[in-house]
This record gives structure tokens, sequence and C-alpha cells, in this order.
């Protein structure tokens, strides 16, 4: 299976570097992304918002023979299921890290702008439980490594159109919310989870982790990654 990775927020390809072998010995070949305009300044970022992040995967979709998973951590996600709707005759899979899919129009958060792009805000802006599994050394590492993202990535409402991707098969991997926690919000399905609540074939598998389990347990998230290409 191709399995293609999107990353989250200020992170690049290279972030998956260590989650990528248990995947590739489980027989798989992997696509591990960077985004349009991550990285760059104001002038280089100003024309890229979600809808080109999605068109980014899309040509890798469209590049593969499949069959293809997508994974998308945190806000990957969204781009993954942007994607996913874009092709849904050609995906077999979706794989959420830590996150969920959006319902139409959702967007995945609010930071400071800052001269016309959105930098890593720092790790003490997160929840606790988020950032409680990475300790001082790693959390140097990839806060250096950390690259501004285009200022209209994070705010840009996810644009679906095809309702058959409700029935894909779709996996959720979270560290920072319990399996009764996602029940609770499919049986209540607000506005924001309708996506969440309506899929058809859902799976939860819960991992020791924060929101950064690539950091903190590359290689067992890789292991999950690929049980969940099988399940």
């Amino acid at each position: 299976m191709d399995v293609i990775l999107v990353p989250g927020l200020w992170l690049d390809a290279s972030t998956w570097d260590d989650v990528v072998p248990p995947i590739e010995a489980a027989g798989h070949t992997v696509h591990a992304l960077t985004m349009p305009g991550v990285g760059a300044d104001a002038d280089g970022a100003g024309g890229v918002g979600i809808a080109e992040w999605v068109a980014a995967v899309v040509a890798v979709v469209d590049t593969v023979p499949g069959p293809i998973a997508l994974v998308g951590h945190s806000g990957g996600g969204n781009v993954a299921w942007g994607a996913a709707d874009a092709r849904v005759d050609r995906i077999d899979r979706v794989v959420f890290v830590d996150t969920f899919p959006p319902a139409g129009g959702g967007i995945i958060s609010e930071f400071p702008i800052v001269d016309g792009v959105v930098p890593f805000p720092g790790w003490d802006s997160f929840e606790s439980a988020d950032v409680a599994d990475l300790d001082a050394e790693t959390r140097q590492k990839w806060a250096a490594r950390a690259a501004a993202v285009p200022a209209r990535v994070p705010t840009d409402p996810i644009a679906l159109s095809d309702p058959r991707r409700l029935s894909l098969r779709t996996t959720m991997i979270t560290g920072t919310f319990p399996d009764v926690a996602v029940r609770e919000v499919i049986a209540a399905a607000p506005p924001w989870a309708a996506d969440l609540a309506a899929l058809e074939h859902l799976d939860i598998v819960e991992i020791a982790s924060g929101h950064w389990p690539q950091f903190s347990m590359p290689r067992a998230l890789g292991e999950t990654i690929a049980s969940a290409l099988t399940a």
C-alpha cells in the first residue's frame, strides 16, 4: 500500500523519519510530505491556504498506483480529509493521529500571525497533556526545527463535497482524547464533529502519548499505523 504521511502545522517530512521504518517493514511504500509554504516568508507563503495543501496531497495521490492510505497528524488531519474527499475512489483508509475528521467548513485553529506568517508558538502555549511526554531535549530539538506556516492555513475552512468520504475506512490513533470521550462526542454529534459522527467504519486506537507521538514514541506510532492499515 502507498502510505502518504501529512504533517501537522510547523512540521516537515523529516518529522516522520523515525515513524517510517516500521511502516516500510510491514511492506508499505511511504511518502512523507512537506507542505507548500512551510518555512517561507510572507511573500513566499501569501498565496498558500488549506486548498493548496489539499491540492499538494492530491497531486501525490494522482502519481502513485495505490491502494492508498492517508495519514494526517493534528492539523494535517484536515488536509488528509480534504484530499480523501477529493479522491474518494483512490483512498483505501484514512488514519488520524491525535485528531479527527473535520466537518465541512471546519478550520484547524487560530494562532498569532507574526510578519505575515504563523510561527511555532512554543510548547507553553499547549495544554499540559499535549506535551507531558516530551522531555526538555526533545522540546528543544523540535522547537528549533519547527517552521512557520502560511498565515491562511490554520483558519481557512476546509471544503468538502463528496459524501462518499464517510464510507471510507477510518482510524483515529489518539493519545490525548480517550476512546470513551470520542464515543461521547459521536453520540452528541455537535456540528463541528458532524463527519466524525457520520463515519460508517471507525476504529479508535489509544496510545500512551501526548499530541506529538512521532517525537515521544515514533517506533510505536509507526507500528500502530501499520497495524491500522490491516484492521
